[in-house]
């Protein structure tokens, strides 16, 4: 019986894999890229890994799945919620196909649902009895010292304890891998590698030589690399393998601050104390939700709505305008503004974000309500990015679509189901 494998890379981008491959770095990864089709792959936008994951498993954009981003607000109110894997309103591929399946660490998965095979779920997972089906294997990942994510939070007092604890996290799911791969049967293997993307987060520019931490960032993708080689080689050579990204990554200069900008000019008015979505004032026409989802403050959407259907586009265009014009210190903050229906489609448009934007170089687009500031610098140095994701299978007889985005990967998976390679 031939087999899927599917590995993901969170955050990694097509040209650090590219180079990484060619410089020696991950001569496994090289090795395979040379065996099929390797290319750059457009992510969602916004370009975060829950929405982005939400589209690769299910092929469907944000206006079908129902996920916008990591918060979202309860209907016809102010009131955040976490959208997680039951607000997904389309089947995944292991639910689609029911093919016997092993997932590990898909971001956005949280809470597991009974399902044929094993899943354990990845960031943002809380509970470990919520995170892992069946049940009956949590024991074994305690002995395993498995972990639901990296502790991020250590890096902001030692990046030493943080880069430790990137590799306990590593370990611990490389173990969870070769046990499950080793004693369950299945026709589709998914790991996703997530540590990638927090060591982007705190340490993209230690990828230059110079750095103090560039060993340890070698040493990580190196590490990914082996198992990657370990992997390839335990497999058949007809069985399929998927390497993939769910965004990209670059340089962080700044992050640029929505809501502060909207308040300076005159679009969100905060009553009391102004630190929760519930102070926003019967004079506010928009708001934002992390990363760059602008909603406009409409009378028959929201309880304080002051924008009348009449004024709406009025209104959409007068934002459009300020954010496509918006330089600081020269440099154009915004690379591009959409409006909801350029992005999304499907029956759950109408909770989608009426404005989107995707920050140009440099600049991560925040929307903290309390911000008092226009833009800040912190230990962070990368930011995600939306057109530079990739995709690797090691064959060239699927054929791939020249422009080739996250929501493609599901129809890929589908045909080769159901050219019966499985």
């Amino acid at each position: 019986m031939k087999k899927l494998i599917i590995i993901g890379l969170d955050g990694v981008p097509f040209g650090l894999i590219q180079k990484l491959s060619s410089d020696g770095v991950m001569p496994n990864t090289q090795k395979l890229l040379t065996l099929g089709i390797f290319k750059k792959m457009e992510s969602t936008i916004p370009e975060v890994s829950s929405v982005a994951w939400s589209s690769i498993i299910t092929g469907e954009n944000p206006g079908s799945h129902g996920v916008f981003g990591f918060t979202d607000f309860r209907p016809f109110s102010y009131e955040i919620y976490f959208p997680n894997f039951n607000t997904l309103k389309t089947p995944t591929f292991w639910e689609k196909f029911n093919k016997k399946s092993i997932l590990i660490n898909i971001p956005s998965t949280y809470p597991v649902k009974e399902m044929n095979g094993v899943h354990i779920s990845g960031f943002v997972s809380i509970e470990l009895v919520k995170s892992v089906y069946p049940k009956s294997l949590i024991p074994k990942l305690k002995e395993m010292d498995y972990r639901l994510d990296v502790d991020s939070s250590k890096a902001h007092s030692s990046m030493e304890l943080f880069l430790e604890d990137i590799e306990k996290t590593l370990n611990a799911l490389i173990s969870t891998y070769r046990y499950l791969w080793e004693n369950y049967t299945w026709e589709i293997f998914m790991l996703v590698f997530t540590t990638t993307d927090r060591l982007l987060h705190f340490l993209w520019v230690a990828q230059e030589k110079n750095h103090k931490y560039y060993n340890e960032f070698i040493r990580h993708f190196q590490e990914i690399d082996r198992i990657i080689g370990e992997i390839a080689n335990r497999i058949d050579k007809d069985d399929v393998i998927i390497i993939l990204s769910d965004h990209g990554f670059g340089n962080l200069e700044k992050h640029f601050n929505i809501n502060f900008f909207l308040k300076q000019n005159g679009f969100l008015k905060l009553e009391g104390n102004g630190e929760n979505y519930t102070d926003i004032g019967y004079e506010t026409k928009a708001f934002a939700l992390d990363p760059g989802r602008i909603y406009i403050n409409l009378e028959s959407k929201y309880p304080k709505g002051s924008v009348p259907l009449n004024k709406y586009e009025e209104t959409v265009k007068e934002i459009i305008d300020i954010f496509s014009n918006l330089k600081i210190e020269g440099k154009k903050v915004i690379r591009d503004v959409y409006r909801k229906h350029q992005i999304y489609n499907g029956k759950f448009i109408e909770q989608a974000p009426d404005i989107i934007l995707v920050g140009n170089d440099g600049f991560n687009l925040k929307a903290n309500i309390k911000a008092n500031q226009l833009y800040t610098k912190d230990i962070f140095t990368g930011k995600h990015t939306q057109d530079d994701a990739f995709f690797f299978i090691n064959t060239h007889k699927n054929s791939i679509p020249e422009k080739l985005s996250v929501c493609d990967v599901f129809y890929i998976i589908e045909k080769i189901i159901n050219e019966k390679i499985l």
